[in-house]
């Protein structure tokens, strides 16, 4: 009996050369593309439901052409909510995609988590998706997750699951980048705050560079630590074969 190639450390290999090699090719962005919204789709999304948990309410999403995207409160966030809305999206990304990583395993499993990952897509996409490009382009993603689920041999169904849950993990790594520029841009426009920002307003009462980079660099050993042991618990629980 020896260790059958965990889909997991498969998956996560995949995910990460094929995002250091096509983002940095000539229209390997392309490729990625749909990947990168559904990892935008997840990080305003963790914001949505921050804002929700927090008694704030969530009046609506928009995701741009550019991948970036926007989690639009109905109230104003106060005391603990503030940050708790702010640190949403960086650390709530990376935690859903680990999970998708660390328990999808059989292809029944996969087959539920792709047809539940649809209709939550398009609940969203008609419910608080309040851009048109932002609902067409999850209304399609929502159908290509629908069709993989329904007719996707079964193998390919849990590498799927599997690589859509690796690049929502580096892709959470990657986003991090931008905290570390001085601007950010938000549907082709530049923005001078950001999640850092605000993150550092609400905890150290300053929007300094080292409160900012701070709460970069928190959320970046978030994304790695919680990667790390998604990718461990995946291939400690990966089926034996001869």
């Amino acid at each position: 009996m020896t260790g059958a190639p965990s889909w997991a450390l498969r998956a996560w290999a995949l995910a990460l050369l094929a995002s250091l090699l096509l983002w940095n090719l000539p229209f390997g962005g392309v490729i990625l593309y749909p990947f990168k919204l559904l990892a935008t789709w997840l990080h305003e999304l963790s914001h949505g439901v921050a804002m929700e948990l927090a008694g704030v309410g969530l009046r609506g999403l928009a995701i741009y052409p550019d991948s970036s995207g926007m989690a639009y409160a109905q109230g104003a966030a106060t005391g603990f909510a503030r940050p708790f809305i702010s640190a949403a999206g960086y650390m709530g990304t990376p935690l859903l995609g680990g999970l998708l990583l660390a328990l999808t395993r059989t292809p029944a499993q996969a087959r539920s988590v792709l047809l539940g990952l649809a209709a939550v897509i398009a609940l969203t996409a008609v419910t608080v998706l309040d851009n048109s490009f932002g609902r067409n382009a999850l209304a399609a993603i929502a159908l290509a997750l629908l069709i993989a689920g329904l007719v996707a041999p079964p193998a390919w169904r849990v590498g799927a699951v599997q690589f859509l849950a690796a690049q929502a993990c580096v892709h959470a790594l990657l986003d991090i980048r931008v905290l570390f520029r001085p601007v950010q841009v938000v549907g082709g426009r530049a923005v001078a705050l950001s999640d850092a920002h605000a993150m550092a307003a609400a905890t150290f009462g300053t929007t300094e560079r080292w409160a900012v980079w701070t709460w970069a660099s928190v959320w970046l050993l978030w994304s790695l630590a919680v990667c790390f042991f998604a990718v461990r618990q995946a291939a400690s629980t990966s089926p034996q074969r001869k």
